[in-house]
């Protein structure tokens, strides 16, 4: 079951220009969360950042007494919800400023081939995102299609400090990845204290922009297309990934079970999966059926797939394991 309900997804979630994509994450069909177009900012505003966090003192019962903690309270200025408790040093990035607000500064969204193609809440609002797209798709030469965008992400729970940075969506499977996995200032991370909003400016400076994304992502996908990763190779990185547990008890037949499903999946994603089968024998190829698997295969618990997915684009969680993946491709084919 999702720790989310559908109608909070519904209402909590919206998506844009179906128009060129279709409705993505289907389970909100129906729904009145999808624009044909640009999510409009005040729509952003109005539907899910209309409320402010409060920093309130906390108190707990000592001997018949109210005690005042060293902790301060999280609260959502509409419905009093707690999203979180920190130290006194901790303050809040309201999500009006650090996720709409602040993509106007960093980002010209005027020019008309920029809008909002996503933006939610999770967790009951602990866990926010806004993202930047541009409308159309791009196909390299290798025949990937795909969508660069800007993500803004934040939260209230102390699960991730507020982010920037690029990533692309590929258009055949709705993986996510990020650009330019080998290299370093790609996204930028602010912590949640009295002087971070004087680091704002230095974010424009650190981040290269969605335009050069689709470049990037481009000239990355023809490097991996021209490694070559032979059948052998890929058995190898099958093992790595996912090794065969020794033989024992009744835990360990399961573990081997489990095993032996993960390997059958990842191979059958490399023969005959069109997410992945096309770039077979390269580099992209092997990324792409790990990737793959990670988003559509791999058990989901506590929540939905797409909400996993969402909240493994905006913590890091999806670059981490790519840019584990490609030291392992690069490694083996070497």
């Amino acid at each position: 079951m999702s720790q989310e309900t559908h109608q909070w997804l519904s209402e909590n979630v919206l998506i844009g220009f179906t128009d060129k994509r279709g409705t993505a994450w289907h389970y909100r069909q129906g729904d009145n969360n999808h624009y044909a177009g640009a999510i409009p900012v005040d729509d952003v505003v109005r539907r899910l950042f209309n409320w402010h966090p409060v920093k309130v003192p906390t108190f707990y019962d000592w001997n018949g007494e109210s005690v005042r903690s060293d902790k301060y309270a999280i609260l959502r200025d509409d419905t009093g919800k707690e999203l979180g408790s920190f130290k006194e040093g901790y303050q809040p990035h309201d999500y009006q400023e650090w996720l709409v607000h602040n993509i106007g500064t960093l980002m010209d969204t005027s020019t008309g081939d920029l809008g909002i193609g996503s933006a939610g809440l999770l967790k009951g609002g602990a866990v926010a995102w806004c993202e930047v797209t541009v409308p159309e798709t791009f196909v390299t030469p290798e025949g990937v299609e795909f969508r660069p965008n800007f993500l803004a992400a934040s939260s209230f729970n102390g699960s991730l400090a507020t982010t920037y940075k690029r990533t692309v969506q590929e258009t055949v499977c709705d993986n996510t990845m990020a650009v330019a996995l080998s290299e370093k200032g790609q996204q930028v991370k602010i912590r949640s204290t009295k002087n971070s909003l004087d680091r704002i400016l230095d974010v424009r400076e650190a981040l290269h922009f969605i335009h050069s994304a689709q470049d990037d992502f481009a000239a990355e996908v023809a490097e991996l297309c021209k490694l070559k990763v032979s059948d052998h190779q890929y058995e190898s990185l099958i093992d790595l990934v996912q090794p065969m547990p020794k033989q024992g008890d009744a835990k360990t037949t399961r573990a081997i079970t489990l095993a032996e499903g993960k390997r059958d999946t990842l191979w059958r994603l490399w023969r005959n999966d069109d997410r992945v089968a096309p770039w077979r024998g390269t580099g992209f190829g092997a990324l792409q059926a790990l990737n793959t698997y990670s988003h559509h295969e791999q058990n989901v618990r506590g929540m939905s797939r797409p909400e996993r997915n969402m909240l493994n684009a905006v913590n890091g969680q999806t670059e981490k394991a790519d840019a584990s993946a490609l030291e392992l491709i690069y490694n083996l084919a070497s």
